[in-house]
């Protein structure tokens, strides 16, 4: 049912995102139109790297769920880049971190926590993930924040470039640790057994699927960028709400999905690989190399946040850290997690 609304979605709005633009129709009505595409665009990306997981594999599962997941929000934070507007770009690289970490990890432990009374996951993978969290957010994140205060523009654009370098080097020395040299490793004995699934769709199908839905959402999000001030005015949202909640959401819809209805088939190490991986992909990938392609661009992006963005961030990894260690969940651990979230979504509408 839903696959056939994201179908019809998907129809009309391609069509209506194209003239809409050629019209120059009303920039909030566009707003609207440019998001629902995108949605329905981002599931068709969700059903094709499921399809691809299911012969790959959980891990690079979770992480092509994870990769293509952030492929959109990437699209839409470059034209974003290209128009000068730093302030959102680095509000919904919060936005996805926070999203990730509360919204999806809350939603995915409330739904799969509903059904079943406890979820066990690799707490092996959990440890793991809870370094470089610790490192991605509160060391790298941080850092360049109270350096900054001491130095010039231009410095701090140079501390940022050397930061990000390395937490792209790092990144990738996590997936050869996890895919390559300690692979099966930290095998944990209470993994579930997964059932056998057929893909939806054929390896080559799936992969034409991702490329065209891929430059269809490229499209989209350049015309979306051009919306934000518009729709800021009409609203009264500020370009941090639009970055942290309305940007995020949006972009990282595919792996929303996902990571839910991997948890409520009680596929926990799936549903939090793609939460938490998704996480370090931004923080550790994405985000540094948006600070690279900026150098390309005429306003240049220093990886330095604002002090709510920075504490909403720190709070939600430590949070996390300290549900998901145990390597088991439950639908109230889900519900604290979703309270966090509103809570911060409240701050940031406010401010």
């Amino acid at each position: 049912m839903a696959n056939r609304i994201f179908t019809l979605i998907v129809l009309i709005g391609l069509p209506l995102s194209v003239i809409g633009s050629i019209f120059h129709w009303p920039s909030v009505i566009m707003f609207g139109v440019y998001c629902i595409t995108i949605i329905a665009l981002a599931g068709f990306m969700g059903r094709a790297t499921e399809s691809l997981a299911i012969v790959a594999g959980p891990r690079i599962g979770g992480l092509l769920n994870a990769t293509f997941g952030n492929a959109v929000e990437l699209i839409i934070s470059i034209f974003a880049l290209k128009e000068g507007l730093v302030g959102v770009v680095l509000a919904s690289l919060t936005g996805s971190v926070l999203g990730n970490l509360l919204l999806v990890a809350g939603l995915s432990f409330f739904v799969g926590g509903l059904k079943f009374k406890r979820q066990e996951f690799s707490i092996y993978d959990a440890r793991h993930n809870s370094g470089l969290l610790m490192f991605a957010v509160i060391v790298a994140f941080v850092i360049p924040e109270v350096f900054s205060m001491e130095m010039t523009e231009t410095q701090t654009l140079s501390l940022s470039i050397g930061i990000s370098v390395i937490l792209i080097i790092l990144y990738l020395a996590a997936l050869l640790f996890k895919l390559v040299t300690h692979r099966g490793v930290y095998q944990h004995k209470t993994d579930v057994v997964e059932e056998h699934e057929e893909p939806e769709w054929t390896k080559g199908k799936a992969l034409i699927i991702l490329l065209l839905s891929t430059v269809a959402v490229a499209y989209v999000s350049e015309n979306l960028v051009h919306t934000f001030e518009s729709v800021g005015e009409s609203f009264g949202w500020s370009e941090l709400f639009i970055g942290v909640i309305i940007v995020a959401i949006v972009g990282n819809a595919a792996e929303h999905a996902s990571a839910i209805i991997m948890a409520y088939k009680n596929k926990m190490n799936i549903a939090v690989e793609i939460a938490v991986g998704s996480t370090l992909q931004i923080a550790m990938f994405v985000a540094p190399l948006l600070v690279i392609i900026s150098l390309f661009f005429t306003q240049k992006m220093p990886l330095v946040f604002t002090l709510p963005e920075l504490i909403s961030m720190a709070t939600a990894v430590l949070l996390t850290i300290s549900i998901t260690n145990d390597g088991d969940t439950n639908w109230f651990e889900g519900a604290t997690l979703l309270a966090a979230y509103i809570i911060m979504g409240i701050g940031f509408y406010l401010l």
